[in-house]
């Protein structure tokens, strides 16, 4: 139902989005897409590239007097550093030539294969699209995702887990979702735990000092996700795995998880699957305007028994709010391992692809540590993806005929 497309490079002229499925009716504004974009340029161990931009989403289409109008929204993000690369970068032939080409690949970057796969001599025509400055255009996508999912009272936020050996403490199953997510807010590496937080502070500032990179692993929570998103009919349909490779597809992401993941691999089926309850409830009908009173961002809880879904609940969550490729109505948690950044000042080794002589790796400017970055980009991902399933399941031209179609099934659960 959603489907987006990006372009640009990482000194070209500007990043560009498109994104086709948008119900009309949106309430949205630049400002909306701004935020998150001001929240990946954030955290703890970025590189100087985040001092030059300070992005800013220009609606193009799509929108008009503050609402999606049911065309393709297409976006601009402008690059500021493209006045020092606009012959370097240049479309026109006349313009050839103005730079030096890059020969020398580094290691744990798509620059050998690229140039490999695609026949170039010259590795910038692989690193600057391969380059996580794309991932701008992501967070302004999954910007319009999320705001489009607010309407329904569905919630995408996330925090860092570990940074390098550091790790938090997971966070206490009394604490509510939205509590979670500010501690992480106001975190500089955005881990809700303030006393791991200080040591990744330091952590970082020691690799910094010796020319290294740090990476880490990240939580994905969604929070207010009905029951029977995705489906169990072909592998392609699976909620789970259409969230695996939306964040797999992030740069520099190189494991995913659903709930407790691999660990279950360590226990028995007892000891993993959540098991199932059921209370009947008395309440009156539930509409998608009296959820988000009811259950708004202040009031959704990771705590057993916590469920949209009247009269069923869970006592745990080991599954992640996923079972058979479909939400069950819990919390949907995911988690993402990233590498180190591969671009380091501490030089690898590597090999020329013109002449063939060893080296060791040129430094391109970059991050130390861009974990707490990677999160929001997740959560951009994650909630394109739901965003995508809700559409689905709901269907809907205008957020009114999705609105209605929600609430009808609402009222099919609570009688269930």
């Amino acid at each position: 139902m959603l489907r987006f497309l990006t372009a640009g490079e990482s000194h070209g002229r500007g990043l560009i989005g498109i994104l086709e499925g948008i119900p009309s009716g949106l309430p949205l504004s630049a400002e909306d897409i701004d935020r998150e974009l001001q929240r990946r340029q954030m955290g703890h161990g970025r590189g100087g590239r985040m001092k030059i931009e300070k992005d800013h989403a220009e609606i193009i289409s799509g929108v008009r007097w503050g609402k999606t109008i049911g065309s393709p929204v297409s976006l601009l993000i402008e690059n500021r550093d493209w006045k020092n690369w606009q012959e370097g970068m240049s479309p026109d032939a006349r313009h050839e030539g103005s730079i030096a080409p890059v020969t020398r690949p580094r290691p744990g970057h798509a620059d050998l294969a690229g140039v490999l796969k695609y026949g170039h001599n010259d590795i910038r025509n692989i690193l600057e699209r391969s380059s996580a400055r794309e991932t701008a255009m992501k967070v302004a996508v999954g910007a319009i995702a999320k705001t489009f999912l607010s309407c329904f009272g569905v919630a995408v936020g996330s925090y860092v887990i570990r940074i390098g050996s550091v790790a938090c403490g997971t966070p206490g199953s009394k604490l509510r979702v939205p509590d979670i997510f500010e501690k992480a807010e106001k975190s500089p590496v955005r881990c809700p735990d303030e006393k791991a937080s200080k040591q990744m502070v330091r952590q970082i500032d020691r690799a910094a000092q010796q020319g290294d990179t740090l990476g880490g692993v990240f939580e994905v929570v969604v929070t207010g996700a009905p029951a029977g998103l995705g489906s169990h009919i072909q592998w392609d349909k699976k909620l789970d795995a259409r969230l695996a490779q939306a964040l797999m597809g992030i740069q520099a992401i190189k494991g995913v998880e659903v709930g407790t993941g691999f660990a279950m691999a360590e226990k028995s089926g007892s000891e993993v699957m959540d098991e199932i309850f059921y209370k009947k409830s008395n309440k009156s009908q539930v509409t998608s305007n009296k959820l988000k009173e009811k259950y708004s961002s202040d009031s959704l809880l990771v705590t057993p028994h916590s469920s949209l879904n009247e009269g069923f609940s869970r006592g745990a969550n080991n599954a992640g709010g996923i079972e058979g490729g479909m939400s069950n109505g819990m919390p949907v948690v995911l988690r993402a391992a990233m590498k180190p950044i591969p671009t380091l000042r501490k030089p690898l080794r590597s090999v020329d692809i013109i002449t063939k002589k060893a080296f060791e790796a040129a430094y391109e400017r970059s991050d130390t540590c861009a974990v707490p970055a990677a999160a929001v980009v997740a959560e951009a991902m994650s909630a394109v993806v739901v965003a995508d399933a809700f559409l689905e399941k709901f269907g809907g031209d205008s957020i009114d005929e999705t609105k209605r179609n929600f609430d009808s099934y609402l009222e099919y659960l609570k009688k269930f």
